[in-house]
């Protein structure tokens, strides 16, 4: 057997368009402390209130700009005449927190580190990645410090710190931040051996400038111990082997392509044990369906009903799909939920099924756990509700954060939604932000884009935010609300309905970038950006009102699932419903 290792070259991001190349981080907030106020104030905690901070530090985003750009490796391994190739993305440092001018490598726990790594769709490194990435990098050499009992304290995490630094600034002309180094830390690792060592950290590496290591793998500390020659860096699960995606998990496992990373054979667990945090507090259970629901008020006015699947799918590193749904006029957070109507009920009960919809899709998307948080206002009205208690697009924004906050434990995806005057909670939220965050992944229109408005910003807002992510998608979903009658009578003016307004956006964005359009006798499409935005315009020649009829028809299904290798597998919009076995019966 004969192992060849190469540094991935720049030329290869190009090659693998399926990997990200950055970590999925939201940007570092304009009020985040640097490096060396950080140190201060953690100087005093202890262990696990010291770990928490470092932890929710890096979730919000507060990670120098220069370590979220992975640096991709290439190894292959040759046997006989069969040559296998694996490429994979890891940080370029280990983990910090603070800004490029100021920041500090944070020794942690594996715990701690694993968690970070969860959230981030990332593991930590074997013996032989590190082996690896040290080849590859711009070497830093050792530098150890006295053992005493100060080597675990902050201090002294700041002491080595120093050092680094000093060693960084004499390569930085040849090698800038965002430059592969190693060296300068013992890696936190995963190993095959921590199966018969529980409770034990392995760490590993600290390499001379030779390519030796300095520390042989090593597992006699418990998890519990953290000095200052501790570092964790992250290696990106998704890669490719011989150019197919896989994921380091499933090579990992593997009795053959484990050898591209592992020295020790398969590693089957390749994870340090954390504590799933489970449901976030205060869900209770709910039947028939199993589900977790939570209801409170955020002030003024609005009732938030959260409805997540059951606590079996909260699973430490899996995703949550916050879906922020805020209610068309005139509509309960029941009457929205749905289900089976029974005598004497208000026909409202039956013409969303979003409850039923929601089921459908988490029977689907069992990558993530789908939360659905019904906002409903005040008065029943979303436009009346700004009108008098957010005239100036300031609550929004916070009540945003306040559903998002709950489930703090987890990497949140942002969804917002709405039917009808729910359109107006979204354009209220695009009005308060000077730019949409990046962890708002899918924004959806549900006939709803009364309110949008190029005067406001809207369509340049929506068009940096599409272009900022591949994974940003937008869907429009709308129909001839012009031509509608009512009692025989047109019911919006010219201007004033869906079918104008999301025209109107739609040749807004196409500024930015181009549409394809397609015509067929029941829709207009109109796509962008390879599929992560589109508009389905329903044509109207029978003069009807469908303003429900399309969220009926699967129209939640659609707008969750636009732009998706899932979009239109087994379900049609304005087709027969497709959850109907999912509708609550009682």
């Amino acid at each position: 057997m004969r192992i060849i290792f190469a540094l991935g070259l720049a030329g290869l991001l190009v090659a693998l368009p399926g990997l990200s190349q950055n970590l999925n981080l939201p940007r570092r907030p304009v009020n985040a402390v640097s490096g060396s106020e950080f140190v201060e104030s953690i100087a005093s905690l202890g262990l696990p209130e010291r770990e928490e901070r470092i932890f929710s530090e890096v979730a919000r985003g507060n990670v120098p700009d220069f370590l979220r750009r992975l640096q991709p490796v290439t190894v292959t391994l040759t046997e006989g005449t069969r040559t296998h190739s694996a490429t994979y993305f890891v940080t370029p440092d280990y983990l910090a927190v603070g800004s490029d001018e100021d920041y500090l490598l944070t020794p942690l726990t594996p715990a701690t580190a694993q968690r970070i790594a969860d959230r981030l769709g990332c593991t930590l490194p074997t013996r032989k990645l590190v082996d690896d990435i040290h080849a590859a990098a711009t070497k830093l050499a050792p530098s150890n410090l006295p053992p005493d009992a100060a080597m675990t304290t902050v201090k002294v995490f700041a002491q080595h710190h120093a050092i680094v630094r000093r060693q960084r600034a004499e390569q930085l002309q040849a090698h800038p931040l965002g430059a592969l180094v190693a060296g300068h830390k013992k890696d936190v690792v995963i190993s095959a051996r921590l199966t018969n060592a529980p409770g034990k950290v392995a760490i590993y590496g600290w390499h001379r400038l030779d390519g030796s290591p300095l520390q042989p793998l090593y597992l006699g500390h418990t998890q519990t111990w953290v000095d200052y020659s501790h570092g964790a860096r992250l290696v990106q699960r998704a890669m490719t082997v011989n150019g197919a995606p896989t994921q380091a998990t499933d090579v990992l496992a593997d009795a053959t392509r484990a050898r591209l990373l592992s020295d020790e054979g398969p590693v089957i667990n390749p994870r340090y044990p954390v504590s799933a945090p489970g449901v976030p507090a205060g869900f209770q259970p709910s039947q028939p369906f199993g589900e977790e629901t939570l209801d409170f008020t955020f002030a003024p006015g609005v009732k938030i009903h959260l409805n997540a699947p059951a606590r079996t799918n909260f699973i430490a590193g899996r995703p949550v799909q916050l879906i922020l749904y805020a209610l068309p006029n005139g509509n309960t957070t029941a009457q929205t939920v749905g289900r089976q109507l029974q005598p004497g009920d208000d026909w409202h009960y039956d013409i969303q099924h979003i409850g039923a919809q929601s089921r459908y899709l988490r029977d689907r998307l069992r990558d993530r756990v789908l939360v659905v948080a019904y906002l409903e206002a005040d008065g029943k009205s979303w436009p009346a509700w700004r009108k008098q208690h957010d005239p100036n697009n300031q609550v929004i924004p916070r009540l945003v954060e306040a559903v998002k906050g709950r489930f703090r434990e987890f990497p949140v995806r942002l969804t917002l939604t709405g039917h009808s005057g729910g359109g107006s909670f979204t354009f209220g939220y695009l009005n308060a932000v000077a730019r949409i965050p990046d962890d708002v992944e899918r924004i959806a229109f549900l006939d709803s884009t009364y309110a949008y408005d190029p005067a406001q910003g809207h369509a340049d807002k929506l068009a940096a935010w599409l272009q900022a992510s591949e994974h940003h998608r937008l869907s429009v979903l709308a129909y001839d609300d012009a031509v509608a009658l009512l009692d025989g009578k047109p019911f919006v003016s010219a201007t004033g309905g869906t079918w104008y307004r999301s025209h109107l956006l739609r040749t807004n964005l196409a500024e930015h970038f181009p549409f394809t359009r397609e015509l067929d006798a029941d829709f207009q499409k109109y796509v962008a950006l390879d599929g992560r935005v589109k508009f389905l315009l329903r044509e109207n020649p029978g003069r009807a009102v469908l303003h429900t009829v399309q969220v009926e028809k699967n129209g939640f299904i659609q707008s969750l699932l636009s732009g998706t290798p899932e979009e239109g597998r087994g379900y049609r919009y304005f087709g027969p419903r497709a959850y109907a076995a999912w509708i609550q019966r009682d």
